[in-house]
């Protein structure tokens, strides 16, 4: 499942390249054919992220609110305009070529493409079936370049002059009014980029210092924190050694301080570089082969069986509320 800093890597892409424009609106999957009308047209006027969820606001008061769920991606084409920020953190030049490839310039990465600006959301592997079967055609021109060909099961397509999103696979894509998009995100908890990061902290630690449910769970949460996935959750408890069964009330004040502090910190990385960096200490060719390998770049996901990073014991893997839990029984005994 995407995670949040893909979310607001999207939200940036958004705001840069369709936020006061025009969009042209539709749904070639035909499931979101009404709303896709209802936008169409109209000018993109603001774009927010928080959690898992983004929120496109649109002239007359209608904001389009995605949660990509498990399978959702973005995908982008034309020209994509890249924030120099950005790119100077990740060694991206920053150009487009007018056909929608985005060129990488001496960019770190990744191999499966977690961090490409053409695609961001679920790994396209989990994707390829949906791109392989039903597929669709339509909305090219007679030279078949632009708009690009629609393939797969699109929800949405937003067009611009120059730039394309296609949207697929989401859990939600619907249209909501002001006071509805408001009642959304006050049901959601503190994202280190939305609001004052301190006021979240209080917020998030209140929530959990006052549960029985155990800290592995309310950290997948997003009552309690927004953004946190299967990934960050595990490499969050690790970095701050503690048990993922322990309850929330009985986690020390200053441990559940210290896992919000460091995901404001391992949030920000993530949105910069578009990888889930969770390893410190790297040399520069460590960080270069981390930054391309997603197995090199944390210290227990994705590990079971593997010696533990920092004591040699094995990690751990089992289920917790359908999901799998990631943890060292050493360091975090």
């Amino acid at each position: 499942m995407p995670e949040g800093h893909s979310v607001h890597r999207i939200a940036r892409q958004f705001d840069r390249n369709v936020v006061g424009r025009q969009v042209a609106a539709s749904s070639p999957q035909g499931r979101f054919a009404e709303g896709a009308t209802l936008i169409s047209g109209r000018e993109a006027t603001a774009v927010q992220a928080v959690g898992k969820q983004m929120f496109l606001a649109f002239d007359d008061e209608l904001w389009l609110r995605v949660h990509l769920g498990l399978y959702g991606a973005w995908d982008f084409a034309g020209e994509i305009l890249v924030d120099p920020t950005i790119a100077a953190s990740n060694g991206r030049m920053g150009q487009t070529n007018q056909r929608g490839t985005v060129l990488e310039g001496d960019a770190v990465m990744d191999a499966a493409g977690e961090n490409s600006l053409a695609s961001i959301g679920a790994p396209r592997r989990t994707r390829v079936h949906v791109r392989m079967s039903e597929q669709t055609s339509g909305l090219a021109d007679e030279d078949g370049q632009w708009p690009p060909p629609v393939i797969g099961q699109v929800r949405l397509r937003l067009l611009t002059e120059i730039t394309c999103a296609d949207l697929r696979g989401p859990t939600a894509c619907e249209l909501q009014t002001p006071d509805e998009m408001a009642a959304t995100v006050a049901r959601l908890g503190p994202d280190p980029l939305v609001g004052d990061p301190d006021e979240g902290e209080e917020r998030f630690t209140a929530a959990v210092r006052r549960r029985q449910t155990p800290i592995g769970l309310l950290l997948m949460d997003q009552a309690v924190v927004s953004g946190i996935g299967n990934v960050y959750r595990a490499e969050l408890l690790f970095r701050a050694r503690q048990n993922p069964h322990t309850p929330g009330r009985e986690v020390p004040e200053d441990v559940v301080r210290g896992i919000w502090r460091d995901w404001v910190r391992l949030l920000r990385i993530g949105v910069e570089t578009g990888q889930m960096m969770t390893m410190d200490g790297l040399s520069p060719d460590e960080y270069r082969k981390a930054m391309a390998h997603r197995d090199d770049r944390h210290w227990v996901y994705h590990r079971a069986g593997l010696p533990c990073r920092v004591c040699g014991t094995a990690i751990v893997v089992e289920e917790a509320a359908a999901r799998k839990l990631y943890w060292c029984p050493r360091c975090q005994a």
